[in-house]
């Protein structure tokens, strides 16, 4: 039934768009892409007023960083174009799910999408770079790969090629494990059930660390650590604030395995007719909310990690050998990645992380 909703949201986005159209006597031009008011939004509806008016699609609640970091990128879109662009954030998956959305946005039935890398891969394969398992050490040494003039080079042709155009890469820190069964060295992963996304690198790693790993639906896993259906979950530390996986956790293993990068698209062909000065107003916005973002989620990691351990959550950090043995334990998913991306975007991404 969720299924069926998102579709016919999608559908009914895709029947509202009204194209460009002549704006003032300027001769500009102004789009709408599925404009109206969604009462799970936590936004205004866009203003009839403005040149341009966008959706914002984010498949997550108004608690999340990935919705803070729609809302803030609406708010910025908005204030550097002094009020041509208007924007509505959909939250909550309403205009539909990650891939839904992210299809919507390529064929320009959706202005912005704002997804996880994770099931960006579908669409965009060489993507699967952001699956290498425990490349980093520190969140700070994943930020840096948007410094590097090469990397982002290649990760905008990705984009381009994608149908997309680029605004931002933030994240909501690492994802990190939590679990009823005490990890503190590599063989402890043995035999672990833990759930996993729907998605065949994630589902590698933790075959590669020694566990069983268990794709299940999110709406599911509250439930399945209840019954003891599955022992552990991964995500960051805000979703097992938010579900309150901890009520049903005894530890929180800081296992850094994946970033959770959270990336900020707009729709390639909508982005290619805005005059240029508007393009760089939408380039500034981008590069904006994704600085803001950065700093909330290490604002409100801190405030999360305390909120688990005053509900008894015990945290482990794993010794940097251990994270050495759980990277060396996936030489096998590094190949596997290699032949998914290629050689070029494998050493690319290995030398901006400062780790070939």
């Amino acid at each position: 039934m969720r299924n069926w909703k998102r579709w016919m949201s999608a559908i009914c986005a895709a029947v509202m768009v009204t194209g460009l159209c002549a704006c003032g006597g300027s001769g500009a031009s102004g789009t709408t892409a599925a404009a109206g008011n969604d009462s799970n939004s936590g936004s205004a509806a866009a203003s009839s007023d403005a040149s341009y008016n966008f959706n914002i699609s984010v498949d997550a609640s108004e608690e999340e960083t990935i919705y803070k970091y729609a809302v803030n990128l609406k708010e910025e879109l908005e204030s550097r174009s002094n009020g041509q662009i208007a924007c509505t954030v959909y939250g909550n998956g309403s205009l539909g799910g990650d891939s839904e959305a992210l299809q919507s946005c390529a064929d320009g039935s959706i202005a912005i999408v704002l997804s996880t890398t994770a099931p960006q891969v579908t669409i965009m394969p060489e993507l699967a770079m952001f699956d290498l398992p425990n490349l980093y050490t520190d969140i700070s040494q994943f930020r840096a790969l948007f410094d590097d003039e090469e990397f982002m080079t290649k990760l905008n042709t990705i984009y381009t090629n994608g149908g997309f155009h680029l605004l931002g890469v933030a994240d909501s820190g690492f994802r990190e494990m939590t679990s009823n069964v005490k990890v503190e060295s590599l063989s402890d992963f043995s035999g672990v059930k833990i759930r996993t996304m729907q998605n065949s690198n994630h589902i590698a790693i933790w075959q590669a660390y020694g566990a069983n790993p268990t794709p299940m639906s999110f709406s599911e896993v509250y439930i399945g650590l209840q019954q003891g259906t599955i022992d552990a979950q991964e995500n960051p530390i805000e979703v097992a604030v938010s579900s309150k996986f901890y009520e049903q956790q005894k530890y929180l293993i800081m296992t850094n395995h994946l970033p959770h990068a959270c990336v900020a698209l707009i729709s390639g062909s909508i982005y290619n007719d805005l005059p240029d000065d508007l393009k760089k107003a939408v380039d500034e916005a981008g590069e904006a909310a994704a600085s803001y973002t950065r700093n909330l989620s290490d604002t409100q990691n801190e405030a999360q990690l305390k909120l688990m351990q005053e509900n008894g959550t015990e945290v482990i950090e794993l010794s940097a050998d251990v994270q050495k043995a759980m990277k060396d334990a996936c030489a096998s998913v590094y190949d596997s990645i290699r032949e998914q991306i290629g050689d070029d975007t494998m050493d690319l991404i290995q030398n901006a992380a400062g780790q070939q």
